[in-house]
């Protein structure tokens, strides 16, 4: 089996940009404070990213995407399993919006909460004002 790789992304690269537009999801907003991107490789090369947004005890899961050429190996499920893990202990709660991937979320424990019931600072973020649009499926995930 080949060895996979989970790091941190340091800034949002073209790369990234292209893949999350190819996947007809947000960029405008990546460069916002208090982001950490993540990357997932292995000896192939690229596999995809994923990206945590806040700094409280509830942050935003945001700008998870697969490669085209290696979806459908459980990759998007590692990503999320990693960013999970490496919010373990400092965060309490995940949030997320999706216009398409309730399902995918949902199989991984994420449950379906009212945007009116967010917290302060996850109403205010860009994915949700403006970004994914007021019928994207919110997500919450309990780390506790």
């Amino acid at each position: 089996m080949t060895q996979v790789y989970f790091s941190e992304a340091r800034h949002a690269d073209d790369v990234l940009r292209l893949a999350l537009e190819a996947a007809q999801l947000p960029t405008d907003d990546l460069d916002g404070p208090d982001q950490m991107l993540f990357s997932l490789s292995d000896d192939d090369g690229l596999i995809g990213f994923i990206g945590l947004e806040g700094d409280g005890a509830d942050r935003l899961l945001r700008s998870l995407v697969v490669l085209p050429t290696r979806r459908g190996q459980g990759y998007g499920r590692m990503l999320v399993e990693r960013l999970e893990r490496v919010a373990d202990g400092t965060v309490e709660r995940l949030h997320l919006l999706t216009n398409g991937s309730a399902e995918f979320f949902r199989g991984l424990g994420y449950v379906d909460a009212d945007r009116d019931a967010a917290p302060a600072f996850i109403a205010a973020t860009a994915q949700f004002t403006s970004l994914c649009g007021p019928r994207a499926t919110y997500l919450v995930k309990d780390l506790g």
